[in-house]
């Protein structure tokens, strides 16, 4: 397994719709469980194929908060079968916007049709903070970040300070 280099705003790659998979084949198992260490090294909870610079529709979720309660989730062609109609908000960050965080409104409830990591079709219905992340993990794949779900005001002065940060950090 190796540590893939994570992508951050305003990078273009980010904002590419990802191609879907045509099979769950050793490469592309590969590349989940190389996402899945990097995600668990950043720290995050979520991370999408974009977000490592592969076009491809992989996403890799564990909500688990210590070691001893990982469940990975390795999703690749995701697609949304099911919405709630009630919709919850949470404070979204993302390793493609480091240190940024804001509210996002989603639907409360999902269910997610997609390949799991043998290839196998899975469905799971899914609410809370796992919702969240499902979507969140999913925008990805359609060239969307969370910043694209707030006031133009917020998104505007986040991208700002990327910028900066990325001049300063090249200036080093």
């Amino acid at each position: 397994m190796a540590l893939l280099p994570i992508l951050t705003a305003p990078d273009p790659r980010l904002k590419t719709k990802a191609k879907p998979v045509d099979r769950v084949d050793d490469e592309i198992r590969r590349l989940m469980d190389d996402m899945l260490e990097t995600m668990y090294d950043a720290p995050g909870i979520g991370l999408a194929a974009p977000q490592v610079g592969v076009s491809q529709r992989v996403l890799v979720i564990d909500t688990g908060k210590t070691e001893a309660d990982r469940k990975p989730i390795r999703m690749a062609n995701p697609e949304i079968v099911w919405v709630s109609e009630v919709d919850s908000s949470y404070e979204e960050g993302c390793l493609s916007v480091p240190s940024h965080y804001a509210d996002v409104v989603r639907p409360a409830q999902v269910k997610v049709r997609y390949l799991d990591h043998q290839g196998e079709i899975r469905e799971i219905e899914t609410d809370g903070l796992l919702a969240t992340v499902v979507q969140h993990e999913m925008d990805h794949l359609d060239g969307v970040l969370f910043i694209d779900r707030i006031s133009s005001l917020k998104r505007n002065m986040i991208l700002r300070k990327l910028v900066k940060s990325k001049k300063e950090e090249a200036a080093v």
